[in-house]
């Protein structure tokens, strides 16, 4: 890759349930052709899919939460049935209704995979779908757009075994590419410039025949995660000394453990 270009679709209507997104996009990108990545924000699909619900948030939340990771105030960030964890499970009241709420879509890779074949079909043409929603991330301030589906295109590229340009043998990098692509868009998209859609191109190499993994993919399994415990899980998962002794402690020892006042 020597270049790519990250443009915004704007023109596109307020969504509404059963939109056909695929005739829609297609109409506001005229010049859509082979290899380009279509990257479009999810509330959009949400709407779509039926995903806007009229009910309090905080029971929104409830309702899409199987995990609460952590808690600050009113915050959540909570692990959501997708395995995404992101704050507030994915509700969002923004760009809505007053007294509604939009969900995350029920499937977002099967969403992607919908959208990719109806473009494919209307236009003639081999794509692939990015649908990314705003995350923030542990140890670093502000949010970033992230992939929650994908279609057509591997969403990770393993350069594990490759050799640097100093002959090293990479060892862990595996790059995750759909979330770079998602983060690229938002960048023509923004959040509030209307503007729900951008596509991508000068990727074509990253664009594949099948719809690939999904962005499933990306989701870290919970034994290799090292972080997954949020302070909410701690003292639930936290060994003590009865777990390895029915000896009484030593009281010289904890008094000496103990701090001062």
């Amino acid at each position: 890759m020597s270049s790519m270009t990250v443009t915004g679709v704007p023109g596109l209507p307020e969504i509404t349930p059963g939109a056909d997104l695929g005739r829609l996009i297609s109409d506001a990108a005229p010049d859509l052709r082979d290899g380009d990545i279509v990257v479009v924000t999810s509330k959009i699909i949400s709407k779509a899919e039926g995903r806007v619900i009229r009910a309090d948030r905080e029971r929104a939340i409830d309702g899409e939460t199987v995990r609460v990771v952590a808690r600050r105030g009113p915050t959540r960030i909570a692990e959501t049935r997708h395995g995404l964890v992101l704050a507030a499970a994915g509700v969002d009241s923004s760009n809505t209704a007053p007294g509604t709420v939009v969900l995350l879509p029920e499937d977002p890779d099967g969403s992607a995979r919908r959208l990719r074949k109806a473009l494919g079909e209307r236009r003639g043409i081999d794509v692939g779908v990015v649908i990314t929603d705003t995350m923030g991330r542990p140890w670093r301030i502000g949010q970033t757009d992230a992939a929650i589906g994908t279609a057509g295109l591997a969403p990770l590229r393993d350069h594990r075994g490759q050799p640097d340009t100093f002959g090293n043998t990479m060892e862990v990098t595996i790059t995750a590419v759909a979330d770079e692509i998602a983060a690229a868009a938002d960048l023509v998209k923004g959040k509030t410039a209307q503007v729900p859609v951008a596509v991508v191109r000068g990727l074509a190499e990253l664009v594949a025949g099948s719809d690939g993994p999904g962005a499933a993919a990306l989701i870290r399994p919970a034994a290799e995660d090292m972080f997954r415990l949020g302070a909410a899980d701690v003292l639930q998962a936290r060994r003590t000394v009865r777990e390895f002794t029915a000896e009484p402690v030593d009281p010289a020892r904890s008094a000496a453990r103990s701090p001062r006042r």
